[in-house]
């Protein structure tokens, strides 16, 4: 009798972990000041979100620019800032990450303060960034 129990509970025990959902993490790198990038990028995150979203899954996702791709995160110049804003308030589990470094630059370059959009974060490097969500377990994806 114990071992139909061990079979049974055998059997059923991957459709259990079906039911209950996974959590999934995706870094998606932006390096390119191109708006055809950006929004494939941005397309890559909402594409990923709705299809876990469906299979029942969680999703969180990482948006990481640096290099000409920070443009991307630039308050008043981000050719795709009105996506950033609402995905920003329809997707919960995505973030968008600004490097340090390429912000400095920036700066030093045009003598001021570049002012980024309220959804970023600054880290102290994007690729830094990318490879601590990567040892995190997170998927590297760059559109």
């Amino acid at each position: 009798m114990k071992f139909y129990i061990l079979a049974a509970a055998l059997v059923l025990s991957p459709f259990a972990a079906v039911a209950e959902g996974v959590t999934h993490y995706v870094a998606i790198h932006v390096d390119q000041n191109d708006p055809q990038v950006m929004n494939m990028a941005l397309n890559n995150a909402q594409n990923v979100a709705s299809y876990y979203d469906e299979q029942g899954d969680d999703v969180f996702i990482e948006m990481v620019a640096y290099g000409p791709g920070l443009t991307m995160l630039v308050d008043g110049k981000s050719p795709v800032a009105d996506r950033i804003s609402t995905m920003s308030l329809e997707m919960e589990n995505l973030s968008f990450a600004a490097c340090g470094n390429t912000l400095k630059g920036m700066e030093a370059k045009v003598g001021h303060k570049v002012p980024l959009m309220s959804e970023v974060v600054v880290v102290p490097s994007g690729v830094v960034r990318l490879i601590e969500l990567q040892e995190q377990g997170y998927a590297y994806v760059r559109p």
